[in-house]
Formats: structure tokens, C-alpha cells, sequence
């Protein structure tokens, strides 16, 4: 605020705004603003003002969040796509039905979702390294995948070797 006061000061006592502008590093644009600012407003206009939005373009509106809320404690066993499909049969034609993901985001932030048990994934597990004692001794490779075998088909890499067949 110090900054703009020194500004529209500067102004004030007759100096040019591109001259204002330059000392200060700002554009003429942004000089005007402030001062057409200053000048509707007084000096409350030279405050920083709130970066926030007014609003949110695609906000839930309240009562539907409620109802939301309302229907899954009614009900702890439905889940994001029957709530909603509940709500297009009561509510739609008056308004606009959020997506699935938004119910679900809404159930979420309210604390009514369970988390599943996150499922771990095979991890590769390689073979010890052992030292090389000449050039070329020791190679490896990492591959994960199918590939392309001489004869043009696919094959899917396995994990583990297929078990020998047993003589007849």
C-alpha cells in the first residue's frame, strides 16, 4: 500500500505517469488503474485486494450437498452412483445433476467413504549382482512386456519359468 501511496502521490504533484510508471517498473496500463482506483475510492482503493473469486462457476449449490449428505447417512450402504441416480429421479428436471465423481467427492469430504485396502502390486525381483572378472562377462537385461518372436507372433514375458514335461 506504501508503494501506491508513493505513487499517487508522486501523481499528484504533477509528474507525468509515463515518468511515475518508469521509476516505479510498472506499465502505464497498470499505473492508470491505480490511480482511476484512488480516485473512485479514495485511499481504501490502495489496499491489496483479495485474489479470491466471487464465485465458483461449477460450485455444488448447498441444498443439493445436503441432500447428498442426508441420503447416504439415510442409507450408509449406497454409494456415489445410486445417490445420484436417486437424484435424477427426484430432481431432474429442476436443476442440473453433478456427474458421479462429484457425489463421490461430496461423500468424501463429508467423511462417509470407506477406503478400500489399496492392492499391492508384484514387484520385480531381480537376481543378486556378482562382480566381473573380463570384459563382457557379465550382462543383463530388463525387460517387462511381451515381444515379437522370429515367427511374427507375440509372446507374454512370464514370471517364472513353465514346469518341464514329463517323458511319456
Amino acid at each position: 500500500m506504501e508503494e501506491r501511496l508513493r505513487f499517487v502521490a508522486r501523481l499528484l504533484d504533477g509528474e507525468g505517469m509515463s515518468d511515475v510508471c518508469r521509476s516505479f517498473g510498472i506499465s502505464r496500463k497498470t499505473g492508470y488503474k491505480i490511480f482511476k482506483r484512488y480516485k473512485e475510492h479514495g485511499l481504501e482503493a490502495l489496499c491489496d485486494r483479495s485474489r479470491r473469486p466471487v464465485r465458483y462457476a461449477n460450485q455444488l449449490p448447498e441444498p443439493i450437498e445436503r441432500m447428498i449428505v442426508r441420503l447416504k447417512r439415510e442409507k450408509p450402504h449406497w454409494g456415489a452412483r445410486k445417490i445420484r441416480e436417486l437424484l435424477v429421479r427426484r430432481r431432474a428436471g429442476d436443476l442440473r445433476i453433478p456427474a458421479k465423481s462429484t457425489v463421490y467427492a461430496v461423500l468424501d469430504r463429508h467423511g462417509l467413504v470407506k477406503r478400500g485396502r489399496q492392492r499391492r502390486r508384484n514387484k520385480a525381483q531381480g537376481t543378486a549382482l556378482r562382480q566381473a572378472l573380463a570384459p563382457n562377462e557379465l550382462w543383463c537385461a530388463d525387460f517387462k512386456g511381451e515381444f515379437k518372436l522370429g515367427n511374427r507372433q507375440y509372446r507374454a514375458h512370464q514370471a517364472r519359468p513353465a514346469p518341464a514335461e514329463r517323458p511319456p
